[in-house]
């Protein structure tokens, strides 16, 4: 029996070398920041990977094929969801955008589209009657997109948002959070993309790692 739990302990450490060579690429307070306090997480038995972002911002713009393409290969162990970041009052119109069109069930139509008409077609999309006009142009009519737009429940969402933004002490968008605990931006990954990718990973790695423990 003994020799039998030395086998396994064996090929636990053997199994686990590369989870542990993975992690080693990146460094806490370097690559990535330590959360503190941890905050909760809202999906429970999964590890949580939330993504940070502004419509507005260039680099999220760029970030988003990246992400698609990770998402489409998420282990059943991970759950990923975006939250549009609140760092200034400016910024909220668009994440009560993001959040309506969550409501109206039609965020996976908008989400892209509205990136691209804002970064590749150059259009403002900065006041709710644009924002309309933007919706009405995939199916959504003004008095849909109004009512939810205005809603108590696009409004509590934007509240946890803002706050949620401050307690993970975001200062940049694209940024990570990895369960509750880590977070990292592009200045993190000297602006690689495929670098914050390997850094999502990395962590999840490391989360699996210490809930094995």
């Amino acid at each position: 029996m003994k020799r039998m739990n030395t086998f396994w302990r064996g090929l636990l450490i053997v199994l686990c070398l590369p989870v542990m060579a993975q992690a080693a690429d990146f460094v806490e307070g370097t690559n990535y920041q330590r959360i503190v306090p941890a905050q909760p997480t809202e999906t429970k038995g999964k590890i949580e990977v939330v993504e940070l972002f502004w419509y507005g911002c260039p680099h999220c713009h760029r970030f988003q094929p990246y992400m698609e393409r990770w998402a489409k290969k998420l282990p059943a162990d991970v759950e990923y969801r975006r939250m549009p970041a609140v760092l200034a009052q400016h910024w909220a119109i668009h994440a009560r955008a993001f959040y309506a069109a969550e409501a109206l069930g039609v965020l996976e139509e908008i989400h892209q589209p509205l990136f691209n008409a804002i970064h590749s077609e150059k259009r403002r999309l900065d006041t709710e009657e644009r924002l309309a006009d933007f919706f009405a142009g995939h199916g959504v009519s003004k008095e849909d997109f109004s009512k939810a737009f205005k809603s108590f429940a696009v409004d509590a969402k934007l509240r946890r948002a803002r706050e949620m933004s401050r307690r993970y002490e975001t200062r940049a968008t694209p940024s990570v959070v990895v369960n509750g605990k880590y977070i990292f931006s592009t200045d993190n990954a000297n602006g690689n993309f495929n670098t914050m990718i390997r850094i999502i990973d990395a962590l999840i790695e490391q989360e699996r790692l210490a809930g094995s423990s």
